[in-house]
């Protein structure tokens, strides 16, 4: 039994990742991962300071990779993912405006 679904729990990754892959895949990982490196770069930031601080470089991957899953997301017809990353692109152009009128520095978290 335990045999079996472990086959099947890797069918299943197996069809997802592999058996699904077209262009459109890899332009969502790579989106995804532009998106996941303002983290890294948020995180970077806060050590070399000592505290919580948002870099502009994290505004500035949070649109890059928003736009690029909100192009994914609209490849995909998914009207949630959609909304999703519409709204949160607006933000963060919001965001990086703001930066930009302060005089390019990021703020405090």
């Amino acid at each position: 039994m335990l045999i079996d679904i472990t086959h099947a729990i890797g069918g299943y990754l197996h069809d997802v990742f592999i058996g699904n892959a077209d262009w459109g895949i890899i332009v969502g990982y790579v989106a995804q991962l532009l998106f996941a490196m303002r983290f890294v770069v948020q995180w970077i930031a806060s050590e070399k300071a000592g505290r919580s601080v948002v870099p502009t470089s994290f505004w500035v991957f949070s649109i890059g990779g928003g736009i690029m899953l909100l192009g994914y997301a609209l490849y995909r017809k998914d009207p949630v993912f959609i909304i999703g990353q519409a709204f949160g692109v607006f933000v963060y152009l919001r965001n990086l405006q703001f930066v930009l009128r302060s005089g390019g520095q990021g703020a405090p978290a």
